[in-house]
């Protein structure tokens, strides 16, 4: 058999392009705001999942370019040896004061903190559970480790007690979403931390949407369930709310040292930029100084939310900002897609195997930054796809 037979199996990219349905890579010429320029075409953006609008903020942008002018455009190696600066140092001790944590740990990206912190923790000798819709970061962090691995069905309590009564006599580490990105529903935390201490599990939330979003100040899923001191590790990313690029975890300080000096994702990795620490920690002061940002942020999402549900979609089990088009077949959800670009909007087609089968959707996110006029233009193309397409 050759290894390049797989290449030629069922649709290809080149496919797609030909028939006009090639979704992917678009070229972006212009920062991610509610409205962004695509091949010299204004949209709306509902694809990005900048929440509060910090990444074109004045602010954070003046403190990426002071970071530069002090510290250079990188750091030239892993943070290990020679790339760990104080903007790093400052950074973590920003997160976790901000999260009431006794220490956090800067990654470089999101996908390298998962893959580090879960491949790091988990041993041979330990199961670690997760839910079947948790983000291909934390399955891959799960298969990077030497523990087995274990799925529950999506946010169903029942199929996670089942596995921990068959792995009670293991270490278990049970990790979810905080909020899940493909469809915008919220993991049941307080059941799972119930669950956790009846039969002694730990338990890690990758919070990546949640913070920004979530609590009454912002600080995610754990302080939207009052739930900070139950939850083991908290991990989180910084290209949603806070305007960059990484990631972290925080917890108790001997786990974060634990993980610091065993993540080969964090130790074999050059470190995070200069310019992108110190647009983190300006997010950060923005998110604590200004929580009203979230007011506007909630209100369109509401808008959304209801707009869909009026016009007859089917918005799954959101709850969130992040609202999915739940449309079910592959072919459809491009034909939708291409609807969509040609009347100005800018969404993001999700086909298995991002999302399970069956389940093809239109991820839209929304802005405390859009405006209602933008907002309206987008229900009205979504409106006529559906209708084209005899969805609604």
């Amino acid at each position: 058999m050759d290894l390049f037979d797989k290449f030629y199996r069922g649709l290809s990219s080149s496919d797609l392009k030909n028939m006009g349905l090639y979704p992917f890579f678009r070229s972006i010429h212009s920062a991610q705001n509610p409205e962004v320029v695509v091949n010299g075409k204004r949209m709306v953006m509902t694809g990005s999942n900048n929440y509060l609008g910090l990444n074109d903020h004045p602010q954070v942008k003046k403190a990426a370019m002071d970071a530069i002018k002090k510290f250079g455009t990188g750091c030239a190696g892993s943070r290990f040896l020679n790339g760990n600066l104080t903007l790093h140092e400052e950074l973590e001790r920003k997160l976790a004061k901000f999260f009431h944590r006794e220490a956090a740990l800067v990654f470089s990206t999101g996908f390298q903190t998962n893959l580090g912190c879960i491949s790091s923790l988990v041993g041979r000798e330990d199961v670690v559970i997760i839910d079947r819709w948790d983000h291909a970061s934390i399955l891959d962090g799960c298969r990077m480790s030497f523990g087995d691995v274990k799925k529950f069905r999506h946010n169903n309590m029942e199929d996670l007690e089942r596995i921990l009564i068959q792995e009670n006599d293991r270490g278990k580490l049970i990790i979810v979403d905080g909020v899940f990105s493909m469809e915008g529903d919220v993991a049941n935390l307080p059941e799972i931390s119930h669950l956790a201490k009846q039969y002694g599990a730990r338990v890690m939330v990758d919070d990546a949407h949640g913070i920004g979003v979530m609590g009454e100040s912002g600080r995610g899923t754990l302080e939207h369930f009052g739930l900070n001191r139950e939850i083991d590790i908290l991990m989180g990313t910084f290209s949603k709310s806070l305007a960059s690029i990484g990631g972290f975890i925080a917890g108790d300080m001997d786990i974060i040292d634990y993980v610091k000096h065993h993540a080969r994702s964090l130790i074999f990795s050059a470190s995070i930029p200069p310019p992108s620490a110190a647009a983190v920690s300006k997010a950060l002061d923005i998110i604590e100084q200004e929580p009203e940002r979230r007011e506007p942020l909630w209100k369109n999402a509401h808008k959304m939310l209801e707009g869909f549900k009026s016009l007859g979609f089917d918005t799954g089990f959101s709850e969130t900002p992040i609202i999915p088009i739940i449309i079910g077949d592959d072919m459809k959800v491009l034909q939708f897609w291409k609807i969509l670009h040609e009347q100005g909007v800018f969404a993001n087609p999700v086909i298995n195997p991002g999302v399970p089968k069956g389940r093809s959707l239109i991820r839209t996110s929304f802005m405390a930054t859009h405006t209602a006029k933008q907002l309206d233009k987008v229900l009205n193309a979504f409106e006529k796809a559906g209708k084209k397409l005899k969805i609604i």
